[in-house]
């Protein structure tokens, strides 16, 4: 019978349903990297990343020629002052906590900006073309849908953070390998080595897992790109004006800076680097477990948002 319908049988391993995790990761992830807008974000994101890369030649360069200027035509201006400004920038550039410390922070403007115009793309248009019934008329559940969008997201954000971070740990790794073997190759002046490696993809992986959870939650709420940009906006940008007001303004209590979410990642993120809370800037801000305890309970209520919010979706109408 199955010769006459031109049946065939299945001639693979069959494997768990979690496995359908990756499918779906890796459709979403076509469908954006098809987008020639993500590779225009995702350009500008790299130019902080060669600024980085590049900074401490061109730094050091421009120290040497300032010197050579100064010796040769004497005072000109005031070259101190320059000097001493390229030797702090130096100190920026050379690999250290602070250098991450400051890729991360500046990294993540572009990466909510990216973020909130494909957050529609990856995951608001299943809800809006109903997508999401060809998914879940599948022998799968939910929770492999949400899982295998929130790890393109994921995915995204460590394109973004992540592997440009590595590109530079690489950089100074290559230049000086007492940099990877050395822990105190800063003289107590910040963890190096293998410490400063975890701390950097622990920070990364940080911000992708938070980012993730909220893009697909709230992605699935406004479904449409500019409502998206205006609901990112306020929670990254508005919500941190709003706490510098509270806290740095009025002088109130540091925990109204709690629902700043991206100081929240901050403060986290430069614990795994080996800084502590008050290294913020703007200063004056909670303690780290503080910080955490806000991101669990934000991204809970996420979780059971989706939870309820694919739930209702009816698969036989």
């Amino acid at each position: 019978m199955n010769s006459l319908l031109h049946y065939r049988a299945w001639q693979g391993t069959f494997h768990s349903s979690w496995w359908t995790i990756w499918p779906i990761a890796r459709v979403s992830l076509g469908v954006v990297l098809r987008r020639w807008m993500f590779w225009i974000l995702y350009a500008f994101s790299l130019l902080l990343f060669l600024m980085f890369f590049f900074g401490t030649f061109l730094l050091a360069w421009a120290q040497s020629a300032v010197v050579v200027t100064t010796q040769q035509f004497g005072r000109m201006g005031n070259p101190e002052q320059l000097l001493a400004g390229m030797r702090r920038a130096l100190n920026i550039l050379n690999g250290s906590q602070d250098t991450f410390q400051y890729f991360f922070a500046y990294q993540g403007g572009i990466v909510v900006v990216t973020l909130s115009l494909v957050g529609a793309v990856m995951v608001g248009n299943d809800f809006t073309y109903k997508s999401l019934i060809f998914y879940l008329a599948k022998p799968i559940g939910r929770w492999h849908y949400i899982l295998g969008k929130f790890l393109a997201v994921f995915v995204v954000v460590q394109m973004m953070t992540t592997l440009p971070a590595l590109g530079l740990y690489a950089q100074k790794a290559f230049d000086d390998w007492n940099y990877v073997i050395d822990i105190d190759y800063f003289q107590g002046k910040g963890p190096a080595g293998v410490l400063l490696l975890f701390g950097v993809i622990g920070f990364g992986t940080l911000l992708s897992a938070v980012l993730s959870i909220l893009l697909v939650a709230t992605a699935s709420w406004m479904r449409r790109t500019m409502p998206l940009i205006l609901v990112w906006m306020s929670l990254f940008f508005f919500m941190r004006f709003l706490a510098n007001l509270l806290v740095d303004g009025l002088q109130l209590s540091v925990r109204f800076r709690l629902i700043d979410l991206w100081n929240n990642m901050m403060v986290l993120g430069n614990g795994l680097l080996g800084f502590g809370p008050d290294t913020v800037n703007p200063p004056r801000h909670p303690e780290w477990w503080e910080a955490g305890l806000v991101l669990i309970g934000v991204c809970t209520l996420c979780l059971i948002y989706l939870n309820h919010r694919t739930r209702g979706v009816e698969i036989v109408s």
